[in-house]
């Protein structure tokens, strides 16, 4: 008999599958264990309470947002003023005594000049990154693609890799336990056998105690 190092948690290519009415059986009798044991499946398993409990934070702005989604879903995010970029009318026309007749017209002015240097800038800043983009986004687009393709190429070898492990260890998987089916069958029936014969003997002997018993009260008397 051949040393086995391995242990199988299944045998599928020696057991025969069980049938529905054994599947059936079997789990009758684990509710049934698990119905004497006092487990009650209502409540949830001690090992997984904190997980239930669990209640995650989030931040200040995160909180922010989802008061804003829950008040009303279809509001947009205000974050950034976009106006600053839009189209503004200029204040009244000034004059040469406006400053000091008109204070609050200046301010008009000031605060009006600071919203045309910003979407000034806004503007050149944009064009510039559109120039670069019109000059370098198309052979960057070529080298993000080429890269992506390189990181999925890598990754289809190593699926086909692994796929490739997963059928040898199954073929040996097969070949392993092929090979001891004979064996097992083998063992299995001897173990059969045996247990059978343990029955024969210990009625044998119940029967052979009972016999003596009755011949020793047949003596008594």
């Amino acid at each position: 008999m051949p040393l086995v190092n391995e242990s199988y948690d299944s045998l599928p290519y020696v057991d025969t599958p069980p049938t529905q009415q054994s599947l059936t059986a079997a789990q009758t009798l684990i509710n049934q264990d698990i119905q004497q044991a006092g487990v009650d499946t209502q409540h949830i398993h001690p090992a997984l309470i904190p997980a239930t409990s669990y209640t995650p934070t989030f931040s200040q702005a995160v909180e922010t947002e989802h008061a804003r989604l829950q008040a009303d879903p279809a509001s947009k995010l205000s974050a950034i003023d976009l106006t600053r970029y839009e189209d503004f009318e200029a204040p009244p026309t000034t004059s040469p005594t406006s400053d000091e007749d008109r204070p609050e017209l200046l301010a008009q002015w000031s605060a009006a000049l600071k919203k045309a240097y910003t979407s000034s800038e806004y503007v050149h800043a944009r064009s510039a990154e559109l120039s670069l983009l019109e000059k370098f986004g198309k052979n960057s687009w070529l080298v993000g693609n080429s890269q992506l393709e390189d990181v999925l190429k890598a990754i289809e070898t190593e699926l086909a890799d692994v796929r490739r492990q997963h059928e040898e260890v199954e073929a040996l998987r097969r070949q392993q336990q092929e090979s001891v089916h004979g064996e097992i069958k083998t063992l299995e029936d001897t173990w059969k056998k045996g247990v059978g014969r343990v029955l024969e003997t210990e009625v044998a002997a119940e029967g052979l105690k009972q016999q003596i018993l009755e011949a020793r009260r047949a003596g008594a008397v």
